[in-house]
């Protein structure tokens, strides 16, 4: 049993579900006390409730990423519970659907940056700046394939992008003070939001497997099993970097340009 975070206090914003969910799970099995904040005190509470009876320790706490008082008040309140931060997963955000930039709303895209991208910053400046004056700790950012790529998603896309820059930049602010950031960019995850996108006609799931080198689409755990590693002592060395982990979404498109991405040469074994 994996225990690299044994001992360490992590927060993940955006913890009530998808990502941040599996990731706060996924943390408290790797053995760190959890401080599960999301908008959603509700399903928070789920959440840590549910880690309880794994035989984790976890904290529920309600969290809104776009008000730099709740998140300020809200780490001071996990630090005087649980202890100072160790880790800190940034996974709050919101999606949007495709559409012309004509047709988007200003007031969308203000929410969407809102959330993905200015919570994000707020939410590294609260937990890491307390780090840097600790002299280490560790953040890990979720971006997106989004940032990485063109796509009809005007709002979102540039917000992504931002994250990895923001992730960069503090990688080096706080790189001598012991201070990790890296980001992870997910592909097409199968979390709550993209299912309900699915069962909406708005995203065709063959269509999505079928454009990434491993066909198939990728699971939350996959993403926190990322997560866990750049927040533990495995990856000391590692930090600025985007990790993509996206069933190889970023390499496969073009080749359709070629007749398509050929077929297995036997029989499949166990993902490896």
């Amino acid at each position: 049993m994996d225990r690299s975070l044994e001992g360490q206090v992590i927060a993940v914003t955006g913890g009530a579900s998808g990502i941040g969910e599996a990731c706060c799970r996924m943390a408290a099995r790797s053995g760190a006390r959890v401080a599960v904040l999301d908008l959603d005190e509700d399903k928070a509470k789920a959440v840590a409730a549910a880690i309880g009876d794994d035989g984790g320790e976890a904290q529920p706490r309600r969290l809104d990423v776009r008000d730099p008082r709740s998140i300020e008040e809200v780490v001071a309140a996990v630090e005087a519970d649980l202890g100072p931060l160790d880790g800190l997963v940034a996974s709050a955000g919101i999606i949007q659907s495709p559409q012309p930039p004509e047709e988007l709303s200003l007031a969308l895209w203000d929410e969407v940056v809102a959330v993905d991208q200015r919570g994000v910053y707020l939410s590294c400046l609260a937990a890491g700046r307390r780090m840097a004056v600790r002299g280490g700790g560790s953040i890990v950012t979720i971006a997106s394939v989004a940032a990485m790529r063109s796509m009809p998603l005007h709002a979102y896309a540039p917000a992504k992008a931002a994250v990895i820059s923001i992730t960069q930049n503090l990688a080096v602010e706080w790189g001598r003070s012991g201070v990790r950031v890296n980001a992870i960019s997910p592909g097409y995850v199968l979390t709550p939001a993209l299912q309900a996108a699915i069962d909406s006609g708005q995203r065709d799931p063959a269509a999505l497997s079928e454009n990434s080198a491993l066909g198939r689409l990728v699971g939350p755990e996959e993403i926190a099993e990322g997560a866990v590693f750049l927040l533990s002592r495995r990856a000391r060395g590692i930090t600025g970097i985007t990790l993509p982990i996206d069933a190889g979404w970023l390499v496969a498109p073009s080749w359709h340009t070629y007749g398509g991405i050929r077929g297995a040469r036997g029989n499949r074994r166990a993902e490896h």
